[in-house]
């Protein structure tokens, strides 16, 4: 009987909806995929697309609607993305037996009629009633026949909360939260069914100018003026860089494939040009010249199909977004630099790598002509936009996908220059050969071969044991003096990564007094990191390859650790590294204990007291204070910053009364001065362990966390924002070391949390993007408030 009234239900909603659309097409014509495909003109209109539209679409759509994890896919980030409109379809779907095709916005379609073979259904009225219905039909036709125009009137006739928090039994906030995603033909039953669901979801209305704006042009037919003209300065600097990366030498050709390779995700910038402005570097069928024919491949190092490959730069067409945002400053300087590694480097290239995925997926295959310390010095240059690629990249989304580290950990590097690193790097790269990384599988792996993995993992790491207790002795005993010093300038030698149990952010500098942990990393393993979550890692692949790069990190993260605790005592380090693994299983306390698994030697560091870890800390900080980025520590003195001392009150809290607060929020502290001052508040949630995939609850130590507080912003997804006077900041840090229950939590939020009720949501939402643009233009993009909490 279920059955039958399942089937029957079924029937009834496609009949109404066969029965919609053939409403509308009676009344507006029969939808034309291709109707907003190329420019549409707004000369004679008075709302064109990116002067009036896109910066409210911006600010008030794109902070949910951007990048992989934009609800039902709709990015509203350019126009491209909205007359694409929306797929319910998930790109994150953890329950993928085979692989997905891919549905990345300016790659794998290149036209609205390719899109809705591709499953996406229009968000635009994509009906023409033709040339004899007055301006009046035609502004409804708009209007009734749009998704878009449907949803912004939802929320005008909805009666939104202005104080408060949202029913939870209405809305759901959660991360993999269903997804709701009517076509048009729905649109009418989605009304009845959720009222309050108009856009933007589960947040105050547009301002009523705002809404008269986006309205209108919906109403208009959405014109938008043909894409701008690149400067005569941007046509220069791209043709520059563009000759640098097309030599017909296999020299360059080599050079440029691993450029592409590390830069495919990049943000490209001339910092030489009034920023703004960002370009993506592609592979093309095309030379330099002529318009590129893009290639598009699941993976940067996938066969291109072509003989020659062209690499090129187009122009970053979507609004830029933090979760995604890494800015990469293209200049002459960084093409010396380049030239000197990669060009003017005596070796020879014999013969360029095929593209077969048993060479192309192991850089230490396809690019072994390439000299070591020329690959490495490249990836230090800008080693946080590096890191940042596995942090902002697409395989960092989730609980399950994150938990591989803690939530504040440091990140040094080995000497690029010292000369035991360099044979050692070259050894490892030679070993790293015969080690296959699970991304060789494709995107459809099998877990099957998960033991074979591990096997190559475990047994590299005994030789690279056996190599280090032979070489780092002596007057070569690991010390401080081996660590990257950033060449004395670059700020990029030490970076700090937070964890925010579902996301993840990476800066400059050695933030907070005592991290959880820390990494020393080296060429080989920032290689292989890379090439495991980043250039090898596809969101579209089924689970068992998203599996796989979880659980491998796991070994790469505890190399770097190894790594950072051969600077300890010899006595110390199984100590350290037993605390950073309590309760963890028995597979890994063999890995970890295996007996030529850990360097034996003694450290070349010099201890003056009987507590090394903290020491060791301090000295590092001290080793390289001169290149340190500090741009969002405290500032020493009230005089810098009139809110210091109850800030470092505040950031000296610990325990359980921590637990109770988001894990990132924005604190802005309003001053007599009647200047805003911006801080980011990061939770450090303490484990017992991070070597277990599921369960993480149970190994929680909520009395051991820790509170961060920064200048600036830290993080992409802020959970809360919290606006108050500075004579009230007492008053709010007295209120948190006093956190016992939720209750506790909903009253110190009723008073200072600007809450997605409040009318002035918007308008600090603005305060604190345009803070951000002042602070850093070129770093400056949207934060996304999907994460943004309901209490």
């Amino acid at each position: 009987m279920r059955i039958f009234f399942a089937l029957f239900l079924a029937a009834l909603i496609a009949g109404c909806a066969a029965y919609g659309r053939y409403q509308l097409d009676q009344r507006y014509g029969t939808p034309d995929p291709g109707f907003f495909d190329g420019s549409r003109t707004a000369a004679a209109l008075p709302i064109e697309y990116r002067r009036d539209v896109k910066p409210i679409l911006d600010s008030r759509c794109v902070v949910c609607h951007a990048c992989y994890d934009a609800p039902c896919q709709l990015q509203l980030g350019s126009y491209e993305g909205v007359t694409r409109g929306a797929n319910g379809e998930r790109v994150y779907d953890a329950a993928r037996l085979l692989a997905a095709e891919p549905t990345r916005l300016f790659q794998d379609a290149r036209s609205n009629a390719e899109w809705r073979k591709k499953g996406f259904h229009p968000v635009l009225n994509e009906r023409d009633p033709g040339a004899g219905p007055s301006t009046a039909l035609r502004a409804r036709a708009n209007h009734e026949a749009g998704v878009l125009a449907r949803l912004l009137a939802l929320k005008r006739r909805f009666d939104f909360p202005q104080y408060g928090l949202l029913p939870p039994e209405r809305y759901d906030f959660s991360l993999d939260r269903s997804q709701q995603c009517p076509t048009i033909e729905e649109i009418g039953g989605f009304e009845s069914e959720r009222p309050e669901w108009g856009m933007p979801y589960g947040l105050p209305p547009l301002a009523e100018r705002e809404n008269r704006t986006v309205t209108a042009w919906l109403e208009a037919g959405a014109p938008a003026a043909p894409e701008p003209a690149l400067t005569e300065s941007q046509r220069d600097q791209i043709a520059r860089w563009e000759a640098f990366l097309n030599g017909a030498d296999a020299k360059t050709r080599l050079m440029s494939r691993y450029l592409y390779e590390h830069w495919f995700l990049a943000h490209l910038y001339f910092d030489e040009l009034p920023p703004g402005d960002y370009f993506e570097l592609v592979r093309s069928r095309t030379p330099p010249g002529r318009p590129i024919d893009l290639i598009a491949t699941r993976r940067p190092y996938d066969d291109p199909g072509v003989a020659r490959v062209y690499y090129r730069l187009r122009p970053h067409r979507s609004t830029p977004v933090s979760k995604t945002h890494m800015p990469y400053a293209l200049n002459a300087a960084r093409m010396g630099r380049i030239k000197a590694w990669f060009l003017d480097a005596p070796y020879a290239v014999k013969a360029l790598p095929s593209y077969d995925p048993k060479v192309s997926a192991n850089p230490f295959i396809a690019f072994e002509q390439i000299p070591v310390r020329s690959r490495y010095r490249l990836l230090l240059d800008e080693a946080q936009f590096t890191v940042m690629n596995f942090i902002k990249g697409p395989v960092c989304r989730g609980q399950v996908a994150l938990n591989v580290i803690t939530d504040h950990f440091w990140i040094g590097f080995m000497h690029p220059d010292t000369p035991v690193f360099n044979e050692t790097s070259a050894f490892l790269a030679d070993v790293l050969k015969e080690v296959s990384l699970p991304t060789e599988q494709q995107s459809n792996a099998l877990l099957t071969k998960w033991l074979s993995y591990s096997h190559g993992q475990t047994e590299y790491l005994k030789r690279k044991s056996e190599m280090a207790n032979r070489r780092f002795t002596g007057s070569n005993s690991p010390s401080l003096s081996m660590l990257w010093d950033g060449d004395g300038n670059n700020a990029n030698a030490a970076l700090t990564v937070f964890r925010h149990f579902d996301s993840a952010s990476v800066v400059k500098g050695l933030l907070g007094d005592r991290p959880q942990t820390a990494l020393i990393m080296g060429y080989p393993l920032l290689e292989r990191i890379h090439y495991l979550l980043v250039a090898g890692f596809d969101v579209y692949g089924n689970t068992a390859h998203q599996l796989e790069a979880r659980l491998y990190m796991d070994f790469l993260r505890m190399e770097g650790e190894l790594s950072f605790l051969a600077l300890l005592p010899g006595g110390d380090r199984n100590q350290v590294r037993d605390l950073w693994y309590r309760g963890a299983g028995d597979a890994v306390k063999a890995y970890l204990n295996g007996s030529k698994a850990y360097f034996t030697q003694r450290t070349g560091v010099e201890y003056r007291t009987g507590n090394p870890l903290p020491e060791l800390f301090g000295l590092w900080k001290a080793h390289l204070a001169p290149v340190l980025d500090h741009r969002h520590e405290l500032a020493e003195s009230t005089r810098d910053d009139p809110n210091g001392d109850l800030l470092k009150k505040l950031a000296g809290l610990r325990g359980r009364v921590l637990s109770l607060l988001p894990e990132s929020s924005f604190l802005t502290v309003q001053g007599e001065d009647g200047i805003d001052r911006h801080y980011t508040l990061i939770r450090n949630s303490a484990h017992s362990n991070i070597s277990e995939l599921f369960s993480e609850e149970n190994r929680r130590l909520p009395d051991e966390d820790t509170l961060l507080v920064a200048r600036g912003f830290i993080g992409a997804y802020p959970n809360a924002f919290y606006r108050l006077r500075s004579n009230r900041l007492a008053a709010f840090v007295d209120l948190v070391s006093r956190l016992r229950s939720e209750q506790d939590y909903a009253a110190l939020a009723a008073r200072f949390a600007i809450r997605r009720t409040d009318p002035r949501f918007w308008a600090h939402s603005d305060a604190l993007h345009e803070a951000f643009r002042r602070a850093d233009p070129v770093e400056a993009s949207l934060f996304d408030f999907n994460r943004l909490e309901n209490r």
